[in-house]
């Protein structure tokens, strides 16, 4: 499916969708900042089973809010989030509205106020220039807590496939056309989901354009927590690239996410213990 001519309707409104689990300190400035955007009328909250405020905080700050029960992972938040959107549109034509798709806006959770410096990843989708914009944060950004493997494996997994390498290939932050985003469904589950959407657009002839922007999320850290969330990102990300058939180029990377989640587990378990013996 090829991309669509220049010239779309620069009126056309946006929905930022902005999944978020426990943060209920940061959704409030996000949820006020993305409000704030051009062409931004709808703001929609996936609650991906958060135990803290998350849900009243983002209602309070004038977001609607799609709640999960349970924890589903960010693709599964990314698909209620935009199903959210498709209902308050029907609601809004039965009202007698006139209310054409919007696009979708997606951003993190703990973006806080620098999210209202996303107003650059919508006009290219808003002029037609792209299908998808994926944010670049600042270099030095980058840098910001990882060690680089799941972003060297998601890199050169989407080069593979689509002959296009990314520069931030795990960035949450985009904005997309409706007919981009139904035509990656379904998306890859968990943390594979930026990476299986920029391949299925590439392989169906959609324009993906990477936008340079002054956002700003919390790093992740090196702790523990962190290095096992890293290795539960690989996984998924490794996941998504198996799926769209590139097994050959996984299996040693697999190999060495499967050891790295061990190591971790037994660095965890042994503090566990440590920690044990000591209270005793």
């Amino acid at each position: 499916m090829a991309s669509q001519a220049p010239g779309r309707d620069a009126r056309a409104r946006v929905a930022a969708v902005i999944p978020a689990k426990d943060e209920a300190e940061r959704i409030a400035a996000t949820v006020r900042a993305a409000r704030a955007l051009p062409g931004v009328d709808l703001v929609l909250v996936v609650d991906d089973g958060s135990t803290d405020g998350t849900a009243t905080v983002a209602a309070d700050a004038g977001a609607r809010v799609v709640r999960h029960g349970r924890n589903r992972g960010k693709g599964a938040a990314m698909e209620s989030g935009a199903e959210g959107v498709r209902l308050i549109e029907e609601q809004q034509t039965s009202n007698g509205l006139v209310a054409s798709p919007r696009h979708l806006l997606f951003l993190d959770a703990d973006l806080a106020d620098t999210a209202s410096g996303a107003a650059p990843l919508i006009e290219p989708v808003l002029s037609g220039a792209a299908d998808m914009t994926i944010a670049l944060f600042p270099a030095t950004r980058m840098r910001l807590g990882g060690h680089g493997f799941v972003v060297r494996l998601a890199r050169e997994g989407i080069r593979r496939a689509t002959g296009w390498e990314p520069e931030q290939p795990l960035n949450g932050q985009r904005c997309l056309t409706r007919a981009a985003f139904e035509a990656a469904r379904p998306l890859a589950p968990g943390f594979g989901v930026e990476t299986g959407l920029t391949i299925d657009l590439l392989r169906q002839g959609f324009q993906v354009l990477e936008v340079e922007v002054p956002l700003e999320h919390r790093a992740t850290g090196t702790d523990l927590r962190a290095q096992l969330h890293r290795a539960r990102q690989f996984a998924d990300v490794g996941r998504a690239l198996a799926a769209r058939e590139l097994r050959p180029t996984l299996s040693r990377g697999l190999r060495n996410a499967g050891e790295r989640v061990r190591g971790v587990t037994r660095r965890l378990a042994r503090g566990v213990g440590q920690a044990g013996r000591k209270k005793h």
